[in-house]
């Protein structure tokens, strides 16, 4: 078991002036940098963190301690979640920024929203977009220049949450990330790492400039990295607001960078960006009872995320099974006999995810109505007769999709295809709000388009999405038929962002909040430890540590090196086509301290941050 780290660092006096605060509203709010990240990447033990009042989580120390400087200020869930992620967007580049797009969900301790800042297709975008002789492009043809930019709806999405549910000012929230952005931060092992690795960012001239010396080789990890293009492009977004990124100066040194590319350009436009609009959805919700007999709701966002149908059908799937009677080894670990069930549920909920998901305001739902039914993919007489599918041997790649309404659909199933990117934040708040936030550019770098609205040639500034590569690059399945993912004008691509809020049944308080990046294994990662916290008794941090596992078609993926020969070798005997490889989550999550105890959620949180990544939470 992880040790416990409690987070109690202010004097008897301070404690009781941040009670205070959260109680009766924010205090001023005054940015103290915090001077050093955590020293490693890769895999690095995390203790797990207690808490009793709030905590945020983030995938980055700096952005971490950003939200919480906010949290303690008397600021709430949106706030912090403003300023981690202008941090996320200066110190983790490579996942979001703010020129990606992002889901946002909200309990406010009475309801539950979900706030949609998907990117769009630009309006001069065809189902063709990926096409080229008659062909779907490599994939990453299609993702390095100015052709795979989506319009951005992160800052949108922001300050419709703001609107709602800020209390410290808008500008405020900006701070962090200006001081940091003008006084440098340290390289982190991650982002030295990943620039190390990625061939196509040298490409890009602005890039180049300040991500790599003059020699060409990756700024060292701790060198103190500067970006006054981007403080001052925060500095326009603080005193303007969203409009200053969609409209003016930025907004036409985007739409520039990516109509001018010299070889791949794009379809953006001003127009474009002025038009798009952040939407409120209703959230997506399911009963679960876990295996220790308590009722759950777990919430996440509806399409165009695919998140929530995926994990829910997994896990409403697997209780319609005997997986709720297996406990974890006694190495900790998940056996054969469960992973079998996990992954051949996960076949299903995916062959689902190809014919059905994509934009609902585009796609029908499997009623066949625009704005229909999709809980109809969640229903438990349609999961129970999905589980009969379940035999003793493995379906591999020949799961097929349901029929949950008893509608025939017009769309053809889409073949899989990689999928990248993201952080996660999950937050709670001194005022009983609670906060699930995933955020993305797509693959590490986004589109490798870096922009200084300020001085085009200089380096510094904010990297731009590669978001319409989450379409299908091809239009039609093999029969001809049109998939529901594929490029239409406006349209916002299928999603695996998993966003999730967990409720106490019997209470209606909130239990977990948590997420992932990691393209399509989002689905995956988020799952394992919802499960492991609800069915197995572990915290958060415990089921976050858990190994990876996953399955989408036909090859069952482990994470390399964390799984026993023995259990290997039972699923090769099951007809399981096992890979072992790197499967590098970045989970964040925050339960409550007493999760599984019989009077349901109470006092106090207790966090984890993945230990593959540099995330930690901190909270009072």
């Amino acid at each position: 078991m992880a040790p416990i780290r409690r987070t109690f660092c202010l004097s008897a006096i301070a404690v009781a002036t941040l009670l205070a605060a959260c109680a009766t509203g924010p205090t001023s709010f005054s940015y103290q940098p915090f001077m050093q990240p955590e020293r490693a990447s890769g895999n690095t033990e995390k203790p797990g963190w207690a808490t009793s009042q709030f905590a945020v989580a983030a995938a980055n120390p700096l952005a971490t301690d950003a939200g919480y400087q906010v949290l303690k200020a008397g600021g709430s869930a949106v706030d912090a979640a403003v300023a981690v992620q202008l941090v996320l967007g200066l110190v983790e580049p490579q996942s979001s920024g703010i020129a990606g797009g992002a889901f946002l969900l909200h309990h406010n301790g009475r309801t539950t929203e979900a706030f949609d800042g998907r990117e769009t297709a630009p309006a001069s975008a065809d189902e063709n977009l990926f096409m080229k002789d008659g062909k779907p492009m490599a994939f990453e043809d299609g993702v390095v220049g100015g052709r795979s930019v989506g319009v951005p709806g992160t800052m949108r999405m922001l300050e419709m949450a703001h609107q709602q549910y800020g209390k410290l000012p808008w500008a405020k929230l900006f701070e962090p990330a200006i001081a940091l952005a003008e006084g440098g931060f340290k390289v982190s092992p991650r982002l030295n790492t990943l620039v190390k690795a990625d061939p196509h960012l040298k490409k890009d001239p602005v890039a180049n400039t300040y991500f790599f010396k003059p020699d060409g080789d990756a700024r060292d990890v701790g060198f103190n990295l500067r970006n006054q293009a981007y403080a001052d492009v925060l500095k326009r977004l603080a005193a303007e607001g969203s409009k200053a990124l969609h409209e003016g100066a930025i907004a036409q040194a985007i739409v520039d960078k990516v109509q001018k590319h010299p070889t791949n350009p794009g379809k953006l436009t001003m127009t474009d960006m002025a038009e798009y609009r952040a939407k409120k959805r209703d959230p997506m919700c399911m009963d679960y009872k876990a295996s220790t007999g308590k009722d759950y709701a777990i919430c996440g966002m509806p399409p165009p995320s695919s998140g929530m149908v995926a994990v829910g059908q997994i896990l409403g799937t697997l209780a319609q099974t005997p997986a709720g009677n297996i406990r974890l080894g006694a190495d900790g670990l998940p056996g054969p006999e469960w992973l079998h069930l996990y992954t051949e549920a996960s076949r299903l909920a995916f062959a689902d995810r190809g014919l059905y998901l994509g934009d609902p305001d585009f796609v029908p739902a499997p009623d066949g109505k625009i704005g229909g039914n999709w809980a109809a993919l969640l229903a438990p007489a349609y999961l129970a007769e999905r589980a009969k599918l379940i035999t003793d041997t493995s379906m591999k790649g020949d799961a097929k999709p349901g029929n949950p309404a008893g509608v025939k659909t017009a769309f053809g199933k889409a073949t899989e295809q990689a999928e990248y990117g993201t952080s996660h934040i999950s937050i709670i708040d001194g005022y009983g709000n609670a906060l699930s936030m995933t955020t993305t550019i797509e693959a590490a770098f986004g589109a490798r388009q870096m922009v200084n609205p300020s001085n085009p040639s200089a380096g510094g500034g904010f990297l731009l999405n590669n978001e319409l590569t989450d379409f299908n690059y091809n239009p039609n399945d093999a029969t001809g038929k049109p998939t529901a993912n594929r490029v239409q004008p406006g349209k916002r691509p299928r999603s695996s962002m998993s966003p999730t809020l967990v409720f106490d049944k019997s209470t209606g308080k909130v239990v977990i909040t948590g997420g992932s990046p990691g393209g399509a294994l989002i689905i995956h990662f988020t799952a394992k430890t919802t499960y492991g916290m609800l069915n197995w008794g572990l915290n958060a941090q415990q089921a976050i540590n858990l190994p990876n596992f996953a399955a989408a078609g036909a090859p069952t993926l482990l994470e390399e090196n964390r799984f026993p020969k023995a259990t290997v070798d039972a699923l090769k005997g099951r007809g399981h086509e096992v890979r072992e490889q790197v499967l590098v989550s970045g989970l964040q999550a925050i339960g409550r301290a007493n999760l599984n105890a019989a009077s349901g959620g109470g006092a106090g949180w207790f966090g984890g941050a993945d230990p593959r990544r540099e995330g930690v939470v901190r909270g009072d």
